[in-house]
């Protein structure tokens, strides 16, 4: 973990998927009964081979945005992601940092009240049908939080995957929350498992150290 990057104001950058809403593949291979389509990058880690196998299963199936759209909008928010969610905008600039698609997690935002969300793209087809993905970088969580670190912000950082672990370890304080046992046990991040200890643990790192 670097050192805090300045004294300036606390940023916070969260991941998306199992932080604040649930995985979204694992929602797509319920409800398509596709139990591959559930593996995620806390299964995963590179994420290219998994994304190669997320769209080679849709193209078996005959499955393409328009038919992944409405399983995302059933979707609710994860128990007191809401209330979390409202009480770290009121305190500080909240970021979330995600290997989600704009395309997919539009539904999700409205119920977020439209946080700012960097994520990627997907390349869709007239016919609704997927084609690839465009990633904003790579290591696009790491690299933001650097940009972030230069513009003067302390950045503190939450997440649960393998994905997540460059920007963990590049903000100034990262935690784990919630994390697979094998990336919990494996890592030395600290690990938190409830909303009141996540707001714990940042209210406590908001006000810049002297």
């Amino acid at each position: 973990m670097p050192e805090p990057s300045c004294n300036g104001p606390a940023l916070l950058c969260l991941d998306l998927e199992s932080i604040l809403v649930p995985e979204i593949w694992q929602a797509v291979a319920a409800r398509c009964a596709i139990p591959e389509l559930g593996l995620t990058t806390r299964d995963l880690p590179d994420y290219h081979e998994l994304m190669a196998r997320r769209l080679n299963l849709l193209r078996q199936h005959g499955l393409g945005l328009p038919q992944l759209l409405p399983i995302v909008e059933a979707l609710e928010p994860l128990p007191g992601a809401a209330d979390f969610l409202a009480w770290a905008r009121a305190r500080a600039p909240v970021v979330i940092l995600s290997d989600t698609f704009y395309e997919l997690s539009a539904p999700l935002m409205p119920k977020l009240l439209h946080p700012l969300l960097l994520c990627h793209s997907l390349e869709v087809l007239p016919d609704g049908a997927l084609s690839g993905y465009r990633l904003r970088v790579l290591d696009s969580k790491r690299l933001a939080v650097a940009s972030f670190q230069q513009l003067g912000y302390r950045v503190l950082a939450v997440g649960d995957s393998h994905n997540d672990l460059t920007m963990l370890a590049q903000a100034d304080r990262g935690w784990l929350f919630r994390p697979p046992a094998e990336i919990a046990r494996s890592y030395g991040f600290e690990v938190l498992e409830s909303f009141d200890e996540l707001r714990h643990r940042i209210a406590t790192h908001l006000v810049a150290r002297p």
